[in-house]
């Protein structure tokens, strides 16, 4: 594995730079960058809110509705990785239809747990900011020992929550810690938010290398989609947080 690069699926550096050089098509920035993600940031914000305002009251329409959204946003996630010039397009469409996932789901929980999403977007925000200006003023440091480690520890998340998908395909009950309100549960809850806001580091230092490559502007949309796949990671990840900590109650 190139530790240059990180674990996130949008966030290759080859890519850019084999793009370097397109003066014609306008030069890709870092401020353009955070501009775009900002505004996918907004879509999936108002997406979430009207899913959120209108729910469906039968159970099994609540279910089609999240698996429809998310096998959209699944194929809409490929089709970003693999056409990065169609980024531009299906890069806001991606933010929309995981924002109206996240809005039904937020709902749900909303429902059993008052006032834990405002608590999770709250601390997602506050964790966000907080690794902004932990990087910009460079209080933390990306170094390739840094992104080393960084990038193998969500690497083996991301084979936990496969390994225990596999056991729910097979009959199996899963890891009951991904989701129970154990010590183990919430500890490893705590891990893996620590490990997505560290990832927001890795993020923001590789837009900040590969905007000097002078790739295409259409990139600008590209590398947003690989933050905004963080930043709701990490959202989810807070929310799961929180639900345990509810249930530990």
């Amino acid at each position: 594995m190139n530790y240059r690069e990180t674990t996130n699926p949008a966030m290759r550096e080859g890519a850019f730079r084999a793009l370097s050089g397109s003066p014609a098509l306008g030069a890709m920035t870092a401020r353009g960058t955070f501009g775009r993600t900002a505004i996918l940031l907004l879509l999936a914000i108002g997406a979430a809110v009207f899913s959120w305002a209108n729910p469906y009251a039968d159970p099994a329409a609540i279910g089609t509705k999240l698996a429809i959204f998310s096998l959209v946003g699944f194929g809409l996630a490929l089709a970003t990785i693999f056409r990065m010039d169609w980024s531009p397009y299906t890069a806001p469409a991606y933010a929309i239809a995981e924002g109206l996932v996240l809005g039904t789901i937020s709902r749900l929980l909303n429902g059993a747990y008052p006032g834990i999403v405002v608590q999770a977007i709250a601390l997602t925000f506050a964790v966000f900011g907080t690794m902004l200006l932990l990087y910009r003023f460079r209080i933390i440091r990306v170094t390739d020992r840094f992104r080393t480690i960084v990038v193998a520890a969500t690497a083996a998340i991301c084979v936990v929550y496969l390994f225990s998908l596999l056991l729910r395909l097979f009959g199996g009950t899963g890891m009951g810690f991904l989701q129970q309100a154990t010590p183990f549960g919430i500890i490893f809850s705590l891990l893996v938010v620590a490990i997505a806001a560290l990832n927001l580091a890795i993020n923001f230092d590789f837009v900040e290398r590969v905007s000097r490559y002078g790739a295409p502007k259409y990139m600008e949309w590209y590398a947003a989609f690989g933050l905004i796949l963080t930043l709701l990671w990490l959202y989810v990840e807070v929310l799961n947080l929180l639900t345990k900590l509810r249930q530990d109650r």
